[in-house]
């Protein structure tokens, strides 16, 4: 299963977030620096507003959503890359997560302490970022050792790699993270082979204060983090009240849209975050409904029809005749399968077949 870390500056709200996220108080959340010291792993549902009118149609009451992990890791500070606060460990967990969840402090709170005297979500992000480019670029160099060895072999896998890192280097070097070089398919593959933290694609989420959340896309701090992703590092951000998703973490679901609506805000920040993390990750999600249940399963984005039908069974791949397949949309509209098939709307595709977000799939297969 996929990961995506929750990382940022101690006392962002970070385990808070993930408490929230993942419906449970795994996740210390404390008033002081470094209250997280080994990361919290925690399985989120993936909201998905079709699963409920299939298990209509398909007459089941038996609904599985998609999931996927998300890690809370311990708060990071300036130094990092040589040691500081809980450094190397903190740097030791990031390696391992598939993507980044950065949340930044939008939110003026006295009581909380923060790491600087003054509340700037950019310079949080840039000290983050400097501490995971210098990490980089120490291993890089180190690899980059290593790699002219194999050269002096007469490596070709190790003199396409020192091309790519000769240009990975000085962009390292100039502050930028690894990720928004431009580098050809070929050439990004092999920087992933290189396990660069500045390579994952990352997320930014803005905590706002409980009484911002209405309004939070139009405050000064989460468009200036919102600019400030999309122009370096060609990602989003979401606007998140952590401790609010906390609260609606305890009430049932009822409730919680009572409560939401009493702010006047229509859906959880919670939502909108782990379904730009699923999609961040490059998941896409196609369903499958009969009468025992309906099911969301994950796909990577470009999986072909034989490479979905493996998500359910290895040998509903080896065995892949066909995928007999119905867009949502036309399922929904004509209310039953046996309508959709009326109305020629069942297509049946084979072994090349790309496999779209919300495609309703039946596999066909012999093994």
């Amino acid at each position: 299963m996929l990961r995506a870390g929750i990382v940022g500056l101690p006392n962002v709200g970070k385990s808070t977030l993930f408490n929230a996220l993942t419906r449970t108080r795994k996740a210390e959340a404390a008033n002081y620096p470094f209250c997280t010291i080994e990361p919290n792993v925690g399985v989120v549902t993936v909201p998905d507003a079709r699963l409920v009118p299939l298990a209509k149609i398909a007459k089941t009451s038996v609904i599985i959503p998609a999931t996927f992990e998300f890690v809370d890791i311990a708060g990071l500070v300036k130094g990092a890359s040589k040691g500081e606060g809980l450094g190397n460990k903190f740097l030791s967990h990031i390696r391992e997560v598939d993507a980044v969840v950065q949340v930044v402090r939008c939110f003026e709170n006295k009581d909380i302490v923060h790491v600087s005297d003054t509340l700037d979500p950019v310079t949080d992000i840039e000290t983050i970022t400097m501490e995971l480019v210098l990490a980089d670029l120490e291993s890089l160099t180190k690899q980059r050792e290593r790699l002219e060895k194999l050269v002096r072999g007469g490596s070709k896998e190790a003199i396409a790699q020192m091309a790519v890192v000769a240009k990975l280097i000085p962009h390292l070097d100039s502050g930028k993270p690894a990720l928004t070089l431009d580098l050809q398919s070929d050439e990004r593959a092999a920087a992933r082979t290189f396990l660069l933290m500045t390579m994952k694609p990352t997320l930014f989420a803005c905590n706002v204060a409980e009484r911002d959340l209405r309004n939070a896309d139009d405050l000064p701090l989460v468009k200036k983090v919102r600019d400030w992703a999309a122009a370096h590092h060609g990602s989003e951000a979401v606007a998140i009240s952590a401790q609010i998703e906390a609260e609606l973490a305890e009430l049932p679901e009822t409730e919680a849209k009572e409560y939401l609506a009493s702010l006047g805000v229509e859906e959880s920040g919670v939502g909108k975050l782990i379904r730009a993390a699923y999609h961040l990750l490059c998941l896409r999600t196609f369903l499958t409904a009969g009468e025992k249940e309906v099911r969301a399963w994950t796909i990577h984005a470009g999986d072909t029809a034989p490479q979905a039908a493996g998500a359910i069974h290895t040998d509903f791949e080896r065995g892949f005749i066909k995928a007999e397949t119905v867009a949502y949309e036309d399922l929904l509209k004509a209310g039953s399968m046996a309508a959709v098939r009326e109305a020629g709307a069942v297509r049946q595709e084979g072994k090349e077949y790309v496999v779209k977000d919300g495609d309703v799939l039946l596999f066909k297969f012999n093994v």
